[in-house]
């Protein structure tokens, strides 16, 4: 694992962790010789990379300046295909073998570094989907629960034709209003838009398929949160109960936020959002600890 320090934040650095011989850039945001209480590890969605939680337009919206505050380090990683893996992966991964992947990620993160009371994973979008996957294939329980917000299970565009996610086509779908975000946000978010791997993007329809076999196998508690202007996915009543229903072995947790867009986490609501996902974290660590 290697690692440099990022001229954005004192407690924000760029940092590498070595995924069985495949290198996952990211970054990691912890307060210096103070063990954390659990990691929070953020997995961002399709065409995007890590740097997705860490808003450079203002900083009050980042989720790693906010996760040391509250005792948590932040883990961000560029998930398989993306930054630094891209040159070791170019065709990417499927959902399947990214969840091996983080997998290894994360045991390589942890021979090195305290990870209190385990791993909560904090995901968007397509990282909804590797999130889910990864806590199916959790077979040693290290996950402490699972946030996840713009992914459900049944598309509300046509599987048949899958816009792009960054064709002018699909801006609406992916943004939202834009008064929903800070003033330059969509020059601060061109560092973070990444081209996306090609049988990541040929697996992307296939999801409503595999998501049952997935969710059958979740037993860590999820949080569910779907945008005001989310436009990806379906959130009608009826779409939820399915999707809650098939989560049958896990504690799931259904939550709406106000005033945002597909891209929660660089809006006006981030902040509002990510206090949320550790709020459910503190539930996650309450619950474990009465339960002993």
């Amino acid at each position: 694992m290697s690692e440099r320090f990022s001229p954005v934040s004192p407690y924000v650095r760029e940092i590498t962790v070595d995924a069985d011989g495949i290198p996952l850039s990211g970054l990691l945001s912890e307060l210096p010789h103070t063990p954390p209480r659990a990691v929070v590890v953020a997995v961002h969605g399709g065409g995007m990379r890590a740097g997705y939680f860490h808003g450079r337009a203002h900083p009050d919206l980042s989720l790693l300046n906010l996760g040391p505050a509250l005792g948590f380090t932040v883990l961000a990683l560029d998930r398989p295909g993306y930054g630094r893996s891209a040159t070791h992966l170019p065709a990417g991964q499927t959902q399947a073998e990214q969840s091996g992947t983080l997998h290894a990620a994360l045991n390589g993160f942890a021979r090195r570094n305290p990870v209190g009371a385990g791993f909560f994973l904090v995901a968007h979008s397509y990282g909804g989907k590797l999130a889910l996957t990864a806590a199916a294939d959790d077979i040693g329980d290290r996950f402490i629960g699972l946030d996840i917000s713009g992914c459900g299970h049944r598309y509300a565009v046509d599987t048949e034709d899958l816009p792009h996610p960054h064709s002018l086509a699909t801006r609406r779908l992916s943004w939202g209003p834009l008064h929903l975000y800070p003033p330059n946000t969509f020059a601060a978010s061109r560092s973070l838009l990444s081209p996306i791997p090609e049988r990541e993007w040929n697996e992307a329809a296939a999801w409503p398929s595999l998501f049952p076999g997935v969710a059958r196998h979740v037993r860590v508690p999820v949080r569910l949160t779907f945008a005001e202007h989310e436009a990806w996915w379906r959130h009608d009543d009826e779409a939820l109960a399915a999707l809650t229903g098939m989560l049958s072995q896990a504690r799931v947790i259904v939550d709406r936020q106000p005033a945002a867009g597909h891209n929660i986490s660089l809006g006006w609501a981030a902040r509002s959002y990510h206090l949320r996902a550790l709020a459910f974290l503190e539930e996650c660590l309450c619950t474990a600890e009465t339960t002993r």
